[in-house]
């Protein structure tokens, strides 16, 4: 069985076979973490929040693993010049939410936002549903294989500003991790890679993901840096 990553109304399947087996961690993190492990942050038991995907893409680049991220444009409404993953609200053409919906809808963004070819990247695992207060998104975190890697880039400069790679150990070297202090008092773990501060609900991915796939190495929890009040 293989990866069918038809983004319009076709079968989007997930499966495990065929993985690198430096993936093996992520695989067996994503089958075990509980959503309080994740975020503190969970989807409102009243169904209240808009549905949406993020897709966590694995690649393997010039320095080994890495990862798929874009800085979102600065003058869209909501976060607004973040780092993020691929991602966005679920379309009714993207299916049922509660089914295959956000593995449509996760590919679907990263198609519009990245100019990735989903018929490359091979969907292995589902997260437990975040929820991002400030927004009022539902975000499934949807994890792929980039199997068969195809160019990226900004499709459009209105919502993208760029697209990047980021090797996995730059995002462990403890000399790239700092706590973000928000003007509200909040912290959270950040990463300072590719000439780009990664933070809040995106670094907070990152940051447990790799915790519980026994990546994390010890670092300095009270290097900080202040975020803009704006952010």
């Amino acid at each position: 069985m293989t990866s069918a990553s038809h983004t319009q109304g076709g079968p989007v399947t997930l499966t495990k076979e065929g993985l690198p087996a430096w993936l093996d961690p992520v695989v067996r993190a994503v089958e075990t973490v509980q959503p309080l492990q994740l975020s503190r942050f969970l989807p409102p038991e009243d169904g209240a929040g808009r549905q949406s995907a993020v897709l966590i893409l694995f690649g393997e680049g010039e320095r080994g693993p890495e990862l798929l991220l874009m800085e979102r444009a600065s003058s869209l409404r909501s976060h607004a010049g973040q780092p993020s993953f691929p991602g966005g609200a679920l379309d009714p053409e993207d299916g049922d939410p509660a089914a295959d919906g956000p593995l449509r809808a996760a590919l679907r963004e990263a198609e519009e936002e990245t100019g990735l070819d989903a018929s490359g990247v091979q969907l292995f695992g589902v997260l437990p549903r975040l929820y991002i207060p400030v927004s009022g998104f539902v975000v499934t975190p949807v994890l792929g294989w980039w199997r068969e890697p195809s160019p990226v880039g900004v499709v459009d400069p209105n919502e993208t500003a760029r697209v990047f790679t980021v090797p996995v150990a730059d995002l462990t070297n403890p000399d790239n991790r700092v706590t973000t202090v928000h003007p509200s008092g909040h912290r959270g773990p950040a990463f300072l890679v590719e000439s780009a501060l990664v933070w809040g609900f995106t670094a907070g991915i990152i940051d447990r993901l790799f915790h519980y796939a026994g990546w994390e190495l010890p670092w300095d929890r009270d290097k900080q840096v202040p975020l803009d009040w704006r952010s």
